[in-house]
């Protein structure tokens, strides 16, 4: 049979050899009854082979019903496939037939077949071995001649790793396996399928069709076009409704076409070691939170050192010390009493002779090797005070950020000399 004939008549332009491939295996395998499982990306036209295999075979004057398994909740999918009785459950006023007995001695097309739940895939096991089902809530075994044509875009051979679709049911179902490419992989037909597209458009909306300049068209067979076919048929509609000129050049094309190297370099788990390992976002923000909480230990790594430091000044010294006591609230650390009278804090209470030490890390902590007495770094501040203002206490409080009484008391409590 002649393929031209075959494209012609269900709407496939190309001429790429792995395309010519599929639809010759699609035609051969079309007067049996084997069960045909088609992979390929997401809108590489995975819809049209089911259709030519029914339409070349001996069923094509019975029933062909195409299923989207993907679409259909998990509760209700048995019913709609199988079929149930009445009173099977809640709401099930009257019996109902099922896709497989509706589409007795024709075919059914499942796509999205690896959406299926594991116990409906059970049922579609034993419906692929023996042509025999039960209806929801029946007990009565009935027959069914249908052929199985499926469909999916996913990677069966991970999702039988991790669980989620049954080996012996991938192996029954691809008895004759055909795969689609993606539309990046067939640039020569691209161009092509623009020209199509656009030409239809034009009858549809009732405007002259558009034309790509060479530029614009090295640059569509260069894209990467992630939305295979339908992305393509999307930005020809958009260009011929949007745009007033019908010469299109690359400076308008780019405008339909997203920017697929910034979008490919955002932040995202890459499989390391165990390809299974499924990492969620979940996951990724305990990651990141992790990371933050290295630089908030580097940084009060680097607040010890500058308190080490006689080189700072008093006031400089007391705000450090105000902000680390902050961090450590946030730690669960040492706490420090809050200030007074919008005053910095300087310990009334609860001081410790231990210095503080802060485990932050990702895997392991991380200490703090300085040790930091609080008390001591309160003497030193208010002996600094008292000297630069010749024992002027009143002067000495300000400068400290807090009140002249509880500059009286603290002098007292640490039996500094005036």
């Amino acid at each position: 049979m002649n393929l031209q004939t075959v494209k012609n008549r269900f709407g496939i332009i190309g001429n790429s050899e792995p395309l010519n491939r599929a639809l010759d295996v699609a035609i051969q395998v079309a007067p049996t009854d084997i069960t045909v499982l088609i992979t390929g990306e997401s809108g590489t036209g995975k819809e049209n082979m089911p259709k030519i295999i029914h339409h070349y075979s001996s069923r094509k004057h019975h029933e062909y019903i195409a299923v989207n398994c993907g679409a259909i909740p998990e509760g209700t999918i048995d019913s709609e496939l199988f079929g149930h009785e009445k009173g099977a459950f809640t709401g099930a006023t009257d019996s109902r037939k099922g896709y497989f007995e509706v589409a007795d001695g024709g075919t059914i097309f499942l796509d999205e077949v690896a959406e299926l739940p594991l116990p409906t895939q059970v049922r579609l096991l034993r419906v692929l071995e023996t042509g025999e089902f039960i209806k929801v809530g029946a007990s009565k075994v009935k027959k069914t001649d249908v052929r199985i044509i499926a469909a999916t875009n996913e990677n069966v051979q991970k999702a039988i790793q991790k669980g989620k679709f049954r080996e012996d049911l991938f192996y029954r179902l691809s008895t004759v396996p055909i795969s689609l490419e993606p539309l990046r992989e067939r640039k020569n037909d691209i161009h092509l399928l623009f020209r199509k597209f656009s030409a239809d458009f034009a009858e549809k909306y009732r405007m002259p069709g558009i034309r790509l300049n060479q530029k614009a068209v090295d640059i569509l067979e260069k894209y990467s076009w992630p939305g295979n076919i339908r992305q393509l048929k999307n930005v020809a509609e958009q260009i011929s409704v949007i745009e007033n000129s019908r010469e299109v050049d690359e400076l308008i094309l780019t405008k339909y076409l997203p920017d697929i190297d910034s979008i490919r370099n955002l932040p995202m788990v890459i499989d390391g070691k165990k390809e299974s390992d499924n990492f969620s976002e979940r996951d990724i923000l305990y990651k990141v939170l992790f990371e933050m909480k290295q630089d908030v230990t580097e940084m009060k790594r680097v607040i010890v050192d500058l308190l080490n430091n006689n080189n700072l000044s008093s006031n400089e010294k007391t705000a450090l010390i105000t902000k680390l006591s902050d961090s450590s609230k946030l730690d669960g650390g040492t706490k420090f009493d809050e200030q007074r009278n919008n005053t910095v804090s300087l310990q009334e209470d609860n001081i410790r002779e231990e210095p503080p030490s802060y485990n932050i890390s990702f895997q392991e902590s991380v200490e703090i090797e300085e040790s930091l007495s609080l008390e001591e770094r309160e003497k030193e501040l208010i002996q600094k005070a008292l000297k630069k203002h010749n024992g002027r206490r009143k002067n000495a409080a300000k400068e400290l950020g807090i009140s002249e009484r509880t500059l009286y008391r603290k002098i007292k409590e640490f039996e500094i000399l005036k």
